[in-house]
């Protein structure tokens, strides 16, 4: 049997947990002997759909046997997902549910299938985590993935279902990188309003945001308005090992939801899907936790009163 080889197309290089999805790829690609290409789209989904679409369109004896993608954007790629098929390529999806995929799979005999986090559960233990530490209401800064994101969407809509009534949430997009939240804070401090908002915690919905918000906050010329926003509760998500679970322990963070890699097992499933012809489940989610837990996170609630803004 000849070696599958398979390409992964990812969002970008410069956020932690699109590095960590590349370096679990390449350990299970090394332990499954599979041969595995690594693309990154720069977070622009024209460049992602060209990207896939060379391949896809390349000499048929250079078609890789599958290809797994996280969509930048708002869509997966319907007409490209229907070509890779029509070419005899496995289309695995990744944290996204695609309405899309019932059909091809009815009109393919492929591997044809979707892996994501379950972002209304991400969104709901952050939540969650809000409510342990504000149990009598306060105001959060959300630091939010961009507009076009449905992950971004879908982590705010379970954010909102667990937050207490009584806490007040205002938000500020970013790019799911540390730089794009530093720059998007930044600016926000500039408004004259800003340092009057009260402010009792800062949650982001991956953890490199939460970090680019806290340096903008130490950049701060106001040493008091500094010294508040720097001791505010720090909320993350994705709970890399290198990076959030590292910052959770130096104290960087006060918490963060870990986010199981999904890249690793879309290898795996398509590699056991190529090599034994059985077509794996339409969608499998994956489960977060928080860490620390939300009943020791509630051991310490935040004194609201004094939090940076408070008047």
């Amino acid at each position: 049997m000849k070696k599958p080889r398979f390409v992964l197309s990812l969002t970008t290089n410069d956020n932690d947990y699109q590095m960590e999805q590349a370096t679990t790829a390449q350990e299970a690609a090394k332990r499954l002997n599979v041969d595995l290409e690594i693309l990154y789209a720069e977070n622009d989904a024209i460049q992602q759909s060209q990207q896939l679409l060379k391949i896809i369109q390349s000499n048929a004896a250079s078609h890789p046997d599958g290809i797994i993608f996280e969509p930048v954007g708002g869509t997966a790629f319907p007409q490209v997902a229907r070509a890779a098929a029509a070419a005899g390529i496995g289309w695995v999806v990744l944290n996204r549910e695609v309405e899309y995929l019932s059909d091809l799979r009815r009109d393919f005999r492929l591997p044809i299938f979707g892996i994501s986090s379950d972002h209304e559960e991400i969104g709901r233990i952050q939540g969650k985590q809000i409510a342990a530490l504000l149990p009598k209401g306060g105001s959060v800064l959300l630091i939010q993935g961009p507009a076009e994101s449905l992950a971004a969407k879908q982590r705010t809509t379970g954010m909102y279902e667990t937050k207490p009534i009584g806490v007040q949430i205002k938000i500020i997009k970013a790019n799911w990188t540390e730089a794009s939240a530093y720059k998007a804070v930044s600016s926000w401090l500039k408004l004259s309003t800003s340092l009057q908002t009260p402010i009792h915690l800062v949650a982001a919905q991956d953890d490199s945001m939460a970090v680019g918000a806290k340096k903008a906050f130490q950049d701060l010329a106001d040493n008091a308005a500094k010294d508040k926003f720097w001791g505010l509760p720090y909320l993350g998500i994705d709970g890399v090992r290198t990076t959030g679970q590292a910052w959770v322990r130096r104290g960087i963070l006060t918490a963060t939801v870990i986010v199981p890699t999904n890249a690793d097992q879309g290898i795996e499933m398509l590699a056991h899907a190529v090599q034994t012809g059985t077509i794996p489940d339409h969608q499998t989610l994956t489960v977060p936790k928080s860490l620390p837990t939300i009943d020791e996170l509630a051991k310490n609630p935040v004194r609201t009163a004094q939090a940076a803004g408070s008047v």
